[in-house]
């Protein structure tokens, strides 16, 4: 497939990565209806091991089953498909080739009392399952958040050597952060800095919101203003921090709220210049034509002019 100008672009900016790693980031923005663009929307499914299975899939029991999540996927035309290895190997082999995957390599889960990751999936079962990327949690602000940058610097290493891409999901969390801190503007431009810092081609952080919760940090934004009350310019500022555009970026969806609020965020995410959304609760706790509406509706956004 010949690259747009715009997906060359974007490629130019990952200066010390081979052609495989090259080739696998291409393969995700070139899938779906918004290949070429730059722009991207991903299915993440790893919220079994966050949440429960109940708490995941009961609101839709189809998706149960690990095949919906791909159909659901290839059907709306989304650039990748991102699931944790058990939920991969159930649809290996029926839809290998069919739309790219992203192995998310670490996990979370309900039932654990510390803010910290297992590993449960490798690079060999990345390669082994035809993946164009991996994808690595972390907490910024946990006590446990030196052991997983350490985690992904290993990680993205024996990645980036295979030609794999690498997906840093960043999420502010640990004892001296609260809720609000969590999604405040400056901590979460900080949390996406440190995913670009740790090598990530692609990071997905929340939308900010418009609270600045480190002291430090509220002197330099009186004398350095951002428009806090403008969603847009809020991402504008995650972009930025992204090293000024030169990593993309994306937003999550957070948990399942109705239509609207979230294409808002979508508004506001494409305005200020993010790379896209990875929508996981959003999409399948729908039923699938609910899903697809809301997904291609998500979609439409990403297509028109800012």
């Amino acid at each position: 497939m010949k690259l747009t100008p715009r997906v060359a672009k974007i490629l130019s900016w990952y200066e010390s990565d081979n052609p495989g790693t090259k080739a696998n980031l291409a393969r995700i923005l070139n899938a779906g209806r918004l290949g070429g663009t730059g722009r991207m929307v991903i299915l993440p499914v790893d919220q079994g091991f966050e949440h429960g299975p109940a708490r995941s899939f009961a609101p839709n029991p189809a998706a149960y089953d690990p095949h919906y999540h791909f159909e659901l996927a290839i059907e709306a035309g989304l650039n990748a498909y991102a699931a944790p290895l058990g939920s991969l190997e159930a649809g290996a082999a029926t839809f290998a080739g069919c739309i790219p995957t992203i192995l998310k390599v670490n996990s979370s889960n309900s039932l654990a009392t510390t803010k910290d990751q297992a590993v449960t999936g490798s690079v060999s079962d990345a390669l082994r399952l035809g993946c164009s990327a991996i994808g690595f949690t972390i907490y910024p602000g946990s006590e446990y958040a030196f052991d997983l940058m350490e985690e992904l610097r290993d990680m993205a290493e024996d990645a980036k050597a295979a030609g794999l891409a690498v997906v840093v999901w960043s999420y502010p969390r640990g004892p001296n952060l609260d809720k609000v801190a969590e999604t405040a503007l400056d901590i979460a431009a900080y949390a996406a800095h440190m995913a670009a810092l740790l090598g990530a081609h692609i990071i997905k952080v929340k939308p900010p919101t418009e609270a600045i919760s480190l002291d430090a940090a509220k002197k330099t934004y009186a004398s350095h203003p951002v428009e806090v009350g403008d969603a847009a310019k809020r991402i504008a500022h995650i972009v930025q921090a992204c090293f000024n555009g030169r990593r993309l970026v994306v937003f999550s969806g957070g948990e399942s709220r109705g239509a609207d609020s979230l294409l808002d965020d979508v508004r506001a995410i494409h305005a200020g210049g993010g790379n896209g959304s990875i929508v996981g609760r959003n999409a399948f706790q729908r039923s699938k034509p609910d899903a697809l509406k809301l997904l291609s509706d998500i979609i439409d956004v990403y297509l028109s002019e800012v």
